[in-house]
């Protein structure tokens, strides 16, 4: 009798030990399977990493990733570290990265209509902007915009951001007199509309600017708004802040992701994206309000003079803004006139009920 239960005790040993073997190999299983199944995402700002715009590409990558418990990893990277500045599209568009954060202007070689979605005269002001971008087909449009290319955008990836400084000048601005031969970086349509005034407009990124201006290379430049540009030192190489929001109303930038990666994701990971991008871009936006707010103090304490842009420089502007678009209306694709005149009927409902 005792060898037989000396039996059955070893019996239901090895029958447990085979058991538990099992499960520690199911375990390991599942373990590597979790692994397996980690997704991870390279994402790019196109700034400089003092720019706030690429503070907060950072702070997004970094929230998506916490919030899907790091299923889906987003790596972040500096503008121009991967890709140059610029190109984050492109590099989308090839899957070198699968989500990136930046103007819709610097595509102007792919779409001309990407300047309308832009800092550009005649623009929607930023609460207009982003409730037209969210709620009034403006992503749609956008999308609409990039087909053939295996990029797309969302309601809540865009951050209008407030009017962006006029220029950061050495020479002061009078009269269009001073406009005419002015060595100045000025991107998109703003740039055009400024070039047909007589301006020498050079493209230019970011964070080069300091040192074009230290080198006397170009003697004014326009860049993102008050708050970004204190962080950046503007005060150290230009005399003169010029504000209007006649060139530039809003600065809009734009989450773009890989159409493919994107469509690849479980649904919760999509939502997560798209939920943790549009509180990104809203509180981008209404920091950078506050502290462009306080910038206004900041560079006058530095000894910098700001001034409003002289009238007469607004009015040219903005007279050759409509020739501009008229044309350009008229002479491109239909997706062109389709984008101005949606922000232009959206501007006109927005402005009645004010």
């Amino acid at each position: 009798m005792k060898k037989y239960l000396l039996t059955a005790g070893l019996i239901a040993l090895i029958l447990t030990a085979g058991v538990l073997a099992s499960c520690s190999a199911g375990k390991s299983a599942d373990a590597d399977k979790t692994a397996v199944e980690k997704i991870v995402w390279k994402s790019s700002g196109h700034g400089p990493a003092s720019d706030p715009s690429q503070i907060y590409h950072d702070m997004v990558c970094n929230a998506i990733t916490e919030a899907s418990g790091g299923r889906l990893e987003v790596k972040p990277f500096v503008g121009g570290s991967i890709v140059p500045a610029y190109k984050e599209l492109d590099a989308i568009n090839e899957d070198v990265l699968q989500m990136g954060y930046t103007c819709p202007m610097y595509n102007l070689d792919k779409w001309s209509a990407a300047g309308l979605i832009s800092s550009r005269p005649g623009a929607l002001a930023g609460e207009a902007l982003r409730s037209w971008f969210d709620y009034a087909g403006g992503a749609d449009l956008m999308n609409k915009m990039m087909e053939g290319y295996n990029v797309m955008t969302f309601p809540g990836a865009l951050s209008p951001l407030p009017a962006e400084v006029f220029f950061h000048s050495k020479k002061e601005l009078k009269s269009m007199a001073d406009i005419k031969g002015l060595k100045a970086r000025c991107m998109g349509d703003g740039g055009e509309i400024l070039k047909r005034l007589g301006a020498a407009t050079v493209i230019m990124p970011g964070g080069e600017l300091y040192e074009a201006m230290q080198r006397g290379t170009i003697d004014a430049f326009e860049y993102s708004t008050l708050a970004s540009n204190w962080t950046m030192h503007f005060n150290e190489v230009a005399e003169y802040v010029y504000i209007s929001s006649s060139r530039a109303p809003s600065d809009p930038q734009v989450f773009f992701v890989n159409k493919d990666a994107f469509n690849a994701l479980p649904a919760d990971l999509q939502a997560i994206v798209k939920n943790v991008v549009s509180n990104y871009t809203m509180l981008q936006h209404e920091y950078l309000i506050a502290e462009s707010i306080k910038a206004v103090e900041s560079f006058k304490k530095a000894g910098n003079k700001v001034l409003k842009v002289p009238a007469d420089i607004e009015n040219a502007i903005m007279a050759e803004a409509d020739k501009f678009y008229s044309e350009k209306a008229a002479s491109e694709k239909p997706i062109f006139g389709e984008i101005y005149n949606s922000m232009k009927a959206y501007g006109i409902a927005y402005a009645a009920m004010q």
